[in-house]
C-alpha cells in the first residue's frame, strides 16, 4: 500500500467526480430519503464499481509496460478534454440533472428499500463514467490496485458525503464549471507526466 499513490486517486477521482453528475443524484435521492440510507446505498455502488475498475486495471497491467502507460496517458488526456468541454455549460446543466434524478425517486421509501434503490440509481448512472476510465488507468499507470482502490473509492464517498450532507449549500457557493476546469487542469497533469515518463523510458 502507497499513501502517494492513495492520495493521488484520491485527488484525482475527487476532482473529477464533484462536479459530476453523481453529486446531484446524491443531493436529490437525499432529499426523497433518508441521507444515511442515500449514502450507504450509493457508497455500495461506487464500491462494486470501484472494484470492477480496478480489477480491469489489474488486467491491463499484464500488457507490455510501454503500452500501459501509452493508454493510460490518452485516458487522462480524453478526461482533460471532456472535462474541459463540458466546462461552460456545466452550471447551465445542473437544473435539468435535479429533475432527471427527481423523476427517478418519486414515491417515499425507508431502510433497505431506500438503500436498495440508491444504490440502483447510482450504479446504472455510473456505468462507465470518467471516474472509471480513470481508475483503471491509474491501476494501470501505478500498478497497485489497492492503493488506487482505497484512494477513489474514498473519494467517491466523500463526495456522495458532502452531496448529502451539505449539497445545497456548497453548490450556493461553488461553481461547477469552476470544479471542471480545475479536474482538467489536474488531468492534463498527469497526462503530461505519463507522457514525459513514456519518452524518458
Amino acid at each position: 500500500m502507497d499513501l502517494a499513490v492513495i492520495g493521488i486517486a484520491f485527488g484525482a477521482i475527487f476532482l473529477v467526480e464533484l462536479p459530476d453528475k453523481t453529486f446531484i443524484a446524491a443531493l436529490v435521492l437525499s432529499t426523497r430519503y433518508r441521507p444515511l440510507a442515500v449514502w450507504v446505498g450509493v457508497g455500495l455502488a461506487f464500491l462494486v464499481q470501484t472494484l470492477i475498475a480496478c480489477t480491469v486495471g489489474g488486467l491491463v497491467t499484464l500488457l507490455p509496460h510501454r503500452i500501459v502507460e501509452i493508454v493510460a496517458g490518452v485516458i487522462f488526456l480524453v478526461g482533460a478534454i471532456v472535462l474541459l468541454r463540458e466546462a461552460p455549460k456545466a452550471d447551465a446543466d445542473e437544473a435539468a440533472t435535479e429533475e432527471e434524478y427527481a423523476a427517478k425517486a418519486t414515491s417515499p421509501k425507508a431502510g433497505l428499500a431506500a438503500v436498495g434503490a440508491s444504490f440502483v440509481v447510482l450504479f446504472a448512472a455510473e456505468w462507465g463514467d470518467l471516474s472509471q476510465l480513470l481508475t483503471i488507468s491509474l491501476v494501470g499507470r501505478y500498478h497497485d490496485a489497492v492503493s488506487v482502490f482505497i484512494g477513489a473509492w474514498g473519494a467517491l464517498l466523500v463526495v456522495s458525503g458532502l452531496a448529502v450532507v451539505a449539497g445545497r449549500f456548497l453548490l450556493r457557493y461553488l461553481r461547477l464549471s469552476t470544479i471542471h476546469y480545475v479536474g482538467s487542469a489536474v488531468c492534463f497533469l498527469l497526462a503530461a507526466v505519463t507522457a514525459y515518463q513514456v519518452v524518458a523510458g
